[in-house]
């Protein structure tokens, strides 16, 4: 019996770490992938990198603005479409109580 681990993963990796003189850079990345018998989907993304140095692991998360910005405006259009139905909803009530008096 196929599981839902079959068709769906969230992978973690790192790449092969760069050395510059007395720095170790390692890039990491996450893979989102879904697999189905017709075809499939896969979508990567960069997600920090590691500097080792001096005996010290720093960890530098990549932050895409691009998405940040993308949910930020779905947010926003989200808000304003509930605040719009609920206003026009109240409209119509109150057309309708003035209508029937």
């Amino acid at each position: 019996m196929p599981q839902l681990s079959d068709f769906i993963r969230l992978e973690n990796t790192s790449a092969e770490p760069i050395v510059v003189g007395d720095t170790k850079i390692t890039p990491q990345a996450q893979a989102f992938s879904v697999r189905l018998p017709f075809g499939g989907f896969v979508w990567n993304r960069p997600t920090a990198v590691l500097v080792e140095r001096d005996d010290m692991t720093e960890r530098i998360p990549i932050v895409n603005v691009t998405r940040v910005a993308q949910i930020a405006l779905f947010g926003l259009v989200l808000s304003i479409s509930v605040i719009i139905t609920l206003l026009a909803a109240q409209v119509r009530a109150r057309q309708r109580r003035t209508h029937h008096e």
